[in-house]
């Protein structure tokens, strides 16, 4: 029998390729997305025609925030799965409108788990992020780590989301896993992203913006490895038999899971695969470190491996070239 999944923020960048990713499985996909202008809206409206040749797909283009559009959602379709990646991102944007993030990130979320105390789902999985680990210094971050110091507001929203879904996992017992994303990308990615922002600007011969003075590493995580890990948790619904490394709540079903290549890349290492993948060599201005960004991050992701029996695989240098075979190709030049 065909199973149904939601998938909010169905139109973003992540969003596009889970959707395809469970459609190609054999799932019938509902989509959310309200197609915001945080980015060009051309990207996320050429994503959605995509999607939209699919005859398992359907999307609805509203925000999550407003009052009764999820529950009417649920009512209608009752999702065997939810996979909640609909969220203002971007940790400068929080610092510049801080009001977004409460509306989307913490009203939608909210919404989301009303609809799914009144329609219970099998599993639902909701998208956070390695910025909650904020000044944390141990590394590699472990999901068991105490995540309590954000540096940005987009974290701590993110943060906030991760307790409001353990309150109510723990009170109308839903089984609910939250992802911890690193640093993901690919082709179709956000513009405000570094890989998209710094190919877009070598091949313009425009200079790019170096923070920390590149004193900076980061574990990226290729598209193609994120969707096949939420593919891969999605029936393995949070229960009360834990594995090894696990963080599974002793009060609730409810785990995080980092989504990590647990392979952290200096950032002058990152400019130079992207220089190569350009064929041509970046022009480089250097800063200091800008207000809620972290100097590193790094996966631990022996937790998805016990639980999964994968993690993510794909060569910085490989993943790369991909994206900017597509940006050429995209946008001509």
């Amino acid at each position: 029998m065909t199973r149904t999944a939601l998938v909010t923020g169905s139109s973003g960048f992540i969003g596009y390729f889970t959707s395809i990713a469970l459609l190609d499985a054999g799932w019938k996909v509902i989509g959310l997305d309200c197609l915001s202008d945080y980015y060009d809206v051309a990207l996320k409206e050429r994503r959605q025609a995509m999607l939209n040749q699919h005859a398992g797909f359907s999307v609805i283009n509203d925000r999550l925030e407003t009052p009764g559009t999820l529950m009417a959602l649920f009512e209608k379709h009752r999702p065997d799965a939810v996979v909640h990646l609909a969220a203002q991102a971007g940790v400068r944007h929080s610092i510049e409108a801080p009001r977004d993030y409460v509306e989307a990130n913490l009203i939608g979320t909210f919404e989301l788990l009303e609809a799914a105390r009144a329609y219970p789902p099998a599993h639902m999985l909701l998208a956070s992020t390695s910025s909650v680990y904020g000044s944390n210094t141990e590394m590699p971050y472990a999901e068991t780590h105490k995540v309590d110091t954000q540096m940005s507001f987009y974290a701590a929203t993110k943060k906030a989301t991760e307790n409001m879904s353990h309150s109510y996992a723990h009170l109308y017992h839903l089984p609910i896993t939250m992802f911890r994303f690193f640093t993901v990308y690919g082709p179709w990615g956000r513009p405000d992203m570094a890989h998209f922002k710094f190919t877009k600007a070598i091949l313009n011969g425009d200079p790019i913006d170096i923070y920390n003075h590149g004193d900076m590493k980061r574990d990226f995580t290729y598209i193609d490895d994120l969707t096949a890990s939420i593919l891969a948790l999605i029936d393995t619904v949070s229960g009360d038999t834990p594995v090894e490394n696990d963080s599974l709540s002793n009060v609730a079903p409810f785990r995080v899971v980092n989504i990590g290549n647990d392979s952290p890349v200096p950032l002058m290492d990152f400019i130079a695969a992207i220089e190569k993948a350009c064929g041509r060599e970046a022009i480089k201005t250097y800063h200091d470190m800008q207000p809620g960004d972290v100097p590193a991050t790094w996966a631990d992701a022996t937790l998805l491996q016990n639980l999964t029996g994968q993690r993510p695989v794909t060569p910085i240098e490989t993943g790369l070239q991909n994206f900017v075979d597509w940006y050429r190709d995209y946008y001509k030049v």
